[in-house]
């Protein structure tokens, strides 16, 4: 992609209403534009990130046995009311009349539609276990929508329903999502810490977040340093067998503020491994039993013949959130620093003489063959003085710049750069391509 056919709007300084480093730099780097107060339209920067993060999300979903579906932003009113959450479920639910008098809502969370839609089809509980998953635009009405896409009205959210005939069933569904959680947000470069959690107005016994550790984050998180440590599970593990997995995760004191206990935090963590740091909630799960089966009347013939309400749990992932989070943890005074699997291009060539034939035709090169490795790439092309042209690659993050000018091509040399260390080198595009893989 050339940039100077691209559509990269950057600015210098950041509008002074964006108050966290996430929301100043999104902007800056042109990701996204302000449409109202908390909804944003995905500017092409952003959205390659976006799609990149959605992409890792439905792979360690499938991974973990869940399938995909799409339901509509808009949900009929009377399938809350079955459930008894639309009254209780406050100000922040968007209510909706159409013309003929229906009453909708924008949906905020799936749990009622998704299980109309399983108790039209699934009548036997030999279709169980069944994880069903979709990656949709939410809205919550927000009082004070603030920090960009950390608090929008708008935002992207990978939603899980599991379906079992029992409690222990439905306990080993909440372990495959536990662990798909900590292989997901290892893939893109987080460390992402399991905490007890309040059910909310999601409802249920069980629930966890998963918090990225953030010097900026807006919660307070106290656990065992050991969690942090611990590598993620990875996509080897006996999906059938989990329970030891989530046991060694959840035997350790990990809270954040509003469910933090000093008294048991100290009697239950060495003092050399207690942790307190700030953290961003970027997932939460929750197993709630037959809280929206029962009233809804979903239910399953058993293996005895007696229909059964199933046990259900739900698994979401703010999508449009990680790109906040992610930047939270992982930026410096230059800009962001995308980790390599979320990035938006893997490579920015740099031409540093666009007026210069044989400088351009090295970059065509550099860009042919990072190309033909399977490497996307993003190619400085414009009429930009040097100063420019690099700020912009430390500002939009991209892992490697490599660039190019007259006496490199003399000297049949290029310089490579690791944006997330800022090491440098000058070497031999052959030398190049190896270093960035």
């Amino acid at each position: 992609m050339r940039l100077s056919r691209y559509f990269l709007p950057t600015l210098k300084e950041a509008p002074s209403d964006a108050q966290i480093v996430s929301h100043q730099l999104m902007l800056r780097a042109g990701m996204i534009k302000q449409e109202a107060a908390g909804i944003y339209a995905w500017l092409p920067l952003g959205l390659r990130v976006l799609n990149r993060i959605e992409q890792i999300v439905r792979e360690e979903q499938e991974r973990a046995g869940a399938v995909e579906l799409l339901m509509p932003t808009l949900q009929l009113a009377d399938l809350w009311r079955e459930s008894g959450r639309y009254d209780a479920y406050g100000p922040e639910m968007l209510r909706i009349t159409d013309r003929h008098e229906r009453e909708l809502l924008y949906g905020p969370t799936n749990e009622e539609m998704i299980t109309d839609i399983f108790r039209g089809f699934v009548k036997s509980y030999k279709s169980l276990p069944l994880n069903l998953f979709h990656i949709q635009w939410k809205f919550r009405d927000e009082r004070r929508p603030r920090f960009g896409v950390m608090r929008g009205r708008e935002f992207l959210m990978k939603d899980a329903y599991s379906f079992d005939i029992d409690e222990a069933a439905a306990r080993r569904a909440y372990n495959r999502m536990f662990v798909a959680y900590l292989n997901t947000f290892a893939r893109m470069g987080l460390k992402a810490v399991p905490t007890r959690a309040d059910t909310g107005p999601i409802g249920g016994d069980l629930s966890h977040e998963f918090i990225v550790l953030a010097e900026t984050g807006e919660s307070q998180v106290f656990c065992d340093r050991k969690l942090v440590e611990m590598p993620a599970p990875g996509a080897d593990v006996d999906w059938n067998d989990l329970q030891s997995i989530v046991d060694q995760r959840t035997s350790l004191y990990s809270a954040a503020d509003e469910m933090h206990d000093t008294a048991q935090f100290e009697s239950q963590t060495a003092e050399g491994d207690r942790l307190t740091a700030r953290g961003i909630e970027v997932g939460h799960i929750f197993y709630f039993g037959t809280k929206y089966s029962a009233p809804m009347k979903a239910r399953v013939a058993g293996p005895d013949g007696v229909d059964t309400e199933v046990h259900m749990g739900s698994y979401g992932v703010g999508v449009s959130r990680l790109l906040g989070a992610i930047i939270e943890a992982s930026h410096d005074d230059a800009g962001i620093i995308w980790p390599d699997a979320v990035a938006p291009f893997d490579v920015v060539v740099i031409n540093l003489r666009v007026n210069d034939p044989s400088v351009c035709e090295a970059c065509e090169a550099a860009v042919s063959a990072l190309e033909a490795a399977g490497k996307s790439v993003l190619y400085d092309d414009t009429d930009e003085r040097p100063g420019g042209k690099f700020a912009t690659a430390d500002l939009i993050g991209i892992p490697w710049q490599l660039t190019i000018g007259p006496k490199g091509v003399a000297e049949g040399v290029v310089e490579l750069k690791r944006r997330a260390t800022g090491d440098k080198s000058t070497v031999a595009l052959s030398a190049a391509l190896e270093a960035i893989g």
